[in-house]
């Protein structure tokens, strides 16, 4: 059962990743790096202190921080003890795939801490800001979604490699949201 889940895994991988043209690599590749992304955290940090002011925007910076950390730790865990080869260094698809990035990364890929990541912080934000603006959810749910795809079009992640990541980080960003009601509530804050 497992091998046959990994098998559907890797010809949607090929399906999806094969969709890619050289005309639109240059974006993908774009998106795919984390720091192009600061500009989003940089609109959100401002909505987030228009809203709430200063000393709840110092806290949640602590807490997006913590998320991230654990978020990105457990994905390297997991790839370590896991160790799924990215589809970048599995020699079965080297000839059927396109590796968009120049180098394929570290050699194991499951789960995806970008996948992970964003979608912690478009959930943690969602939360926090969809009582004053309306769109934001969408927003930030498209922007996860872009940021996630792009690591299966540029070659380096399988589709369940992105899954997890956006289970796993959508799971953090719930516990983290009740974890910063509760102590927004305890020091009255």
């Amino acid at each position: 059962m497992l091998d046959q889940l990994l098998q559907y895994d890797k010809s949607l991988f090929l399906f999806l990743n094969n969709l890619g043209t050289d005309n639109w690599d240059s974006f993908w590749m774009f998106v795919t790096n984390k720091f192009n992304s600061i500009p989003v955290y940089v609109v959100l940090a401002y909505l987030f202190f228009k809203t709430y002011g200063v000393k709840k925007l110092l806290l949640v910076l602590v807490f997006i921080a913590l998320l991230i950390t654990v978020s990105d730790q457990l994905a390297n865990f997991f790839k370590y003890g896991v160790q799924r080869l990215r589809p970048c260094h599995d020699e079965s698809l080297n000839t059927l795939m396109r590796l968009v990035k120049k180098s394929c990364g570290g050699k194991f890929g499951y789960f995806s801490a970008h996948a992970s990541n964003s979608f912690a912080v478009a959930l943690f934000f969602t939360n926090m800001l969809k009582k004053n603006y309306k769109y934001i959810g969408a927003f930030l749910f498209a922007w996860a979604f872009i940021v996630a795809y792009s690591r299966i079009y540029i070659g380096v992640h399988f589709p369940l490699d992105i899954l997890t990541g956006t289970l796993i980080g959508l799971f953090f960003s719930w516990l983290f949201v009740k974890l910063y009601i509760f102590v927004t509530q305890k020091i009255n804050l």
